[in-house]
């Protein structure tokens, strides 16, 4: 049974998260670029979880240790991201369904909650990353403290529930409005920075990571950069649009987002870079190894000048306030498809803001306002830990011609879809063989992979059951 041969008491809007955004910006007659206008949001609103504080942790740690040589890292996670955004919109088109709930529609119940658990595990790692970057955005513009900034961040959901009653479309038009703010302040420092683009080239194309600490960041960038909630909430953005649900329709939508998705994530790519770069051309150079956020702000005043550290430190604040945004609706995405629970958006903000809180408050207090930047970038190995787990689900959905129909993702995209699975799945165990040992990984492998021929024996029986 495909999703379009669903009842109608479960069928998209209905069943599905975010239901109240179902179809609800209407494209009209327009044609063409103004067309694609309309299209245009959902991959801007998921793009910014590509450019949060975490990845600004990671970024900033491997351009002022390593200079411009983790920038492939950079480079291969955006491609990475590209192509699992793009399949993510080609899924939320055609089965009408996001990748939560089509977890829980055909998978069995033990597997659907394993994958919950796990993505819960990502948008806390990743709401801690956006409490302390907020935090220290707030003190360095206004001098409040580190800890009074970590609990002003949890009233931005008074912000986020403001937004949200203006409409979806407003919602998008204020995330775009603070990418651009972003973009604009790194692409102003990396100016005034004066990189050595012969280094930036090779660092492009030159695939090395020197050392285990590099390695570290590099499964942190990768981990900052392809964010597993992500593919959750990218799967029912799409569906917010009111196209056609016919063959045409539908076709015509998969086109239209994904030439935004590689427009929205190739904005992420320059940012992300734009940090390495930065770090690289003022910290590395300098023999600077920026251990904090906030030290990256105190040391480009002498270096730049007071403005550019103002604007990295706006630019900062407005990456940590959208992703805020991105944060909240991902975690009611995931509560409401993978346990069809439907809980007032401001509930589940509240609690998960608190659960990054608690983590960010004790450590803020007990090591004062050192090692944050550590903190940022042990949530987003955690991230990258996450990711296969969201990964290959998304792959054998879209590689479905049960499910998807003619819109199936073509073998190519499959294959490639596989391809960055399998490369993270490598980076991962080479991290965790390097901080645990063989033993260890080997006892978390045989688990995984009982996991993983359970659900294979099992991955049917929701399907039969709807």
């Amino acid at each position: 049974m495909s999703l379009q041969e669903l009842p109608p008491e479960i069928h998209p809007a209905s069943d599905n998260s975010l239901s109240d955004i179902y179809s609800s910006v209407k494209l009209g007659d327009r044609r063409g670029w103004r067309r694609a206008l309309v299209f245009a949001g959902p991959a801007f609103l998921v793009s910014v979880g590509y450019m949060d504080p975490g990845n600004w942790a990671t970024d900033l740690a491997g351009g002022s240790q390593f200079g411009y040589a983790l920038l492939w890292v950079v480079l291969a996670s955006s491609v990475m991201a590209i192509i699992l955004q793009t399949l993510c919109a080609r899924m939320g088109v055609a089965m009408d369904c996001d990748l939560a709930t089509a977890c829980r529609r055909y998978y069995p119940a033990p597997v659907t909650w394993v994958l919950w658990v796990l993505c819960e595990i990502a948008i806390v790692s990743c709401d801690i990353a956006e409490v302390i970057g907020s935090a220290i955005a707030l003190q360095l513009l206004f001098a409040i403290p580190l800890t009074l900034g970590v609990l002003i961040t949890g009233l931005d959901v008074l912000v986020l529930l403001g937004l949200t009653h203006l409409g979806f479309r407003k919602l998008e038009a204020m995330v775009v409005a603070l990418i651009s703010t972003i973009v604009v302040c790194f692409g102003i420092n990396v100016f005034w920075s004066k990189p050595d683009w012969s280094q930036v080239g090779s660092g492009l194309t030159h695939v090395q990571i020197p050392g285990q600490e590099a390695l570290v960041i590099a499964v942190g960038i990768l981990g900052a950069t392809v964010m597993p909630h992500n593919l959750y909430l990218h799967t029912s953005l799409v569906q917010s649009r009111q196209y056609k649900r016919t063959p045409e329709g539908r076709k015509e939508a998969i086109k239209l987002g994904s030439w935004e998705t590689w427009v929205a994530l190739g904005a992420a790519f320059f940012v992300n870079a734009a940090i390495l770069v930065l770090a690289a051309a003022t910290f590395h150079a300098g023999g600077i190894r920026v251990e904090e956020l906030a030290d990256a702000h105190k040391f480009l005043t002498p270096l730049l000048g007071s403005l550019a550290a103002t604007l990295f430190a706006v630019a900062l604040l407005c990456a940590g306030q959208s992703s805020t945004i991105t944060a909240t609706l991902a975690g009611q995405i995931v509560m409401e498809g993978f346990l069809r629970i439907k809980v007032a958006p401001w509930i589940r903000r509240l609690v998960t803001r608190g659960l990054a809180i608690v983590p960010a408050l004790i450590m803020v207090t007990t090591a004062g306002e050192h090692h944050t930047t550590d903190l940022l970038i042990d949530t987003q190995v955690i991230l990258a830990m996450q990711l296969p787990f969201a990964v290959f689900p998304l792959i054998a959905f879209t590689a479905n011609r049960k499910l998807m129909g003619n819109l199936a993702a073509p073998l190519a995209l499959t294959g490639l879809g596989i391809l960055v699975g399998l490369l993270i799945t490598a980076l991962n165990l080479q991290y965790l063989v390097g901080q645990f040992g063989w033993l260890k990984v080997s006892i978390g492998l045989a688990v995984t992979a009982g996991f993983g021929v359970y659900w294979w024996l099992h991955r049917h029986e929701a399907v039969a059951e709807v």
